[in-house]
């Protein structure tokens, strides 16, 4: 579970860090002090909470298909 919780985290860095790099390295307090009044997609302010989880649901997905096709050949 821990090991998952780090993987939840760091794509939610490499995500926020890639998406908005401009903005983390020239005003990163005012870009977290925005974050309430933003919204993506009709998402509200939860956007990248929500894209984070979508991208780590899409890695387990990955994951596991690799792992069974890895079971099956080993067979």
């Amino acid at each position: 579970m821990k090991k998952e919780l780090y993987i939840f985290i760091g794509i939610f860095l490499f995500l926020a860090i890639g998406m908005h790099f401009k903005e983390w390295v020239s005003h990163p307090i005012s870009h977290i002090a925005a974050l309430p009044n933003t919204g993506a997609y009709g998402v509200g302010a939860t956007y990248p909470l929500v894209f984070t989880l979508i991208v780590y649901l899409l890695w387990v997905l990955i994951r596991s298909i690799y792992r069974t096709a890895k079971k099956i050949v080993s067979r």
